[in-house]
């Protein structure tokens, strides 16, 4: 049965990466200006969203998925775990 939650009882299972990826960035840009970046694509979206995304307290729609994607410079794939990955972070 499907189910709501990732591992650890988080709201998504991108939000690791995102964190990752938004920190490899030059100069590791802070969630406010990648809020600002997001919004340049078009996305409205706050600071304080990316926070609870990055922690897994926030679900992440299709749409911003993409955002991200095209801000990082990666596809959607790559902000999503593999199933490997899953499975060594236990905590989601």
């Amino acid at each position: 049965m499907f189910k709501n939650k990732a591992s650890g009882g988080k709201l998504n299972i991108s939000g690791k990466k995102i964190s990752e990826l938004r920190m490899a960035l030059p100069g590791k840009i802070s969630q406010k200006k990648l809020a600002d970046m997001l919004q340049l694509e078009g996305l409205g979206i706050e600071k304080n969203a990316i926070q609870k995304i990055e922690s897994g307290e926030r679900f992440v729609t299709d749409i911003e998925l993409k955002a991200f994607a095209k801000v990082f410079g990666v596809t959607t794939d790559d902000l999503l775990p593999t199933d490997q990955e899953d499975e060594k972070d236990p905590a989601g």
